[in-house]
């Protein structure tokens, strides 16, 4: 499985420069105060690198932060190597120090899955914010960490993708006459095939979905030509599928050959021949994330009786992708971008 579903180029998954880091602001015993943050970093990928830079943007004057830089598989910082004039300058008067001295921190936010599973298994009873997390990457930290759920310590996890009724709610923007959507998926994916079903069958009117499983290379095209015929439109998800850029192509290619426009999560997609993705960009994970820590903090001091359980939330579709060229070529007219975005934004 893992040959067949390599990790695809397009996705958030690009080395790049160096991470910066960040503070957060939120109100306490009914005042606003600077936080402290504390970051933890797991990889240097430049969504991660946006992530931080973001919220450094956002740091509230007099608000204390430190970066934790996480070694490969370990919970200890990496040591400093030789960096680049622009990395040196942009992370001037930032420290770092040991993650098991980081504990009187009011705040941890853990960027990417490896800081999440180090930052869930260290001591402390600080608020913890994941984040950039996918939701099969949640779902395999939680089966795989109680400690996720204890009960001394509040724990928020934003996902990086929209949720599915998002998905589906910009396919009724941008096809409002149809409602079959066919989807193929691996057995890894079941945690996101439940939550499309949920929104499917909520609905109004309801979605019709069919839903193939391609367990390896050879079983996708045969899930395909089940799926193809029954459906006004197919879905890409953002799991080994989604992340595969063979995989991705051939769903892309099988759209085609049908007429049938395909939708997903990623702007790589889109790039690749998809007709539009509903997307939030690091800049904009980070903002959600800021949102969240507040939630968070306020929830640990107001000693929320299930503080057991994480607040979890996916990103808010603020950006929607449309490929006009594919567009055309179907012969669909379809609204501007940013009004598409607004149809998807949540009621302020």
């Amino acid at each position: 499985m893992k040959s067949f579903f390599s990790p695809f180029s397009g996705r958030l998954r690009r080395a790049a420069g160096a991470a910066l880091a960040a503070g957060l602001a939120w109100g306490a015993s009914g005042g606003a105060t600077a936080a402290s943050l504390t970051v933890l970093m797991g990889d240097d990928v430049a969504a991660s690198s946006e992530f931080v830079q973001r919220l450094r943007a956002d740091q509230e004057p007099g608000g204390r932060f430190e970066l934790v830089r996480l070694a490969p598989g370990g919970a200890d910082p990496q040591a400093s190597t030789e960096a680049s004039d622009a990395e040196r300058a942009a992370n001037s008067g930032v420290r770092t120090r040991s993650l098991r001295t980081a504990s009187d921190a009011p705040l941890t936010m853990a960027v990417g899955p490896a800081a999440a599973r180090a930052a869930v298994e260290r001591p402390g009873q600080e608020p913890l914010v994941l984040a950039m997390l996918s939701r099969l990457e949640y779902e395999t930290l939680k089966a795989a960490s109680p400690a996720l759920r204890r009960g001394d310590r509040r724990v928020g996890v934003l996902l990086r993708d929209p949720a599915m009724a998002d998905q589906l709610a910009l396919i009724n923007a941008v096809l409002p006459q149809k409602h079959r959507v066919g989807v193929v998926a691996t057995p890894e994916s079941e945690p996101l095939v439940r939550e499309l079903q949920r929104a499917a069958q909520g609905a109004n009117p309801a979605w019709e979905l069919r839903v193939e499983y391609a367990p390896d290379a050879r079983s996708l095209a045969a899930a395909l030509r089940l799926v193809v015929p029954q459906s006004d439109a197919l879905m890409v998800l953002p799991d080994l599928i989604g992340d595969n850029q063979a995989a991705t192509l051939s769903v892309l290619r099988a759209g085609a050959g049908a007429g049938l426009p395909v939708f997903g999560a990623s702007e790589g997609l889109v790039r690749s021949g998809g007709l539009a993705a509903a997307v939030s960009t690091p800049s904009q994970l980070a903002q959600q994330a800021r949102l969240l820590g507040q939630k968070v903090a306020s929830a640990s001091v107001g000693g929320s009786s299930n503080s057991n359980v994480p607040l979890v939330e996916a990103a808010t579709p603020a950006t929607v992708r449309v490929n006009a060229t594919v567009a055309r070529g179907l012969g669909l007219r379809l609204p501007e971008e940013r009004e598409l975005a607004d149809r998807l934004a949540p009621p302020r």
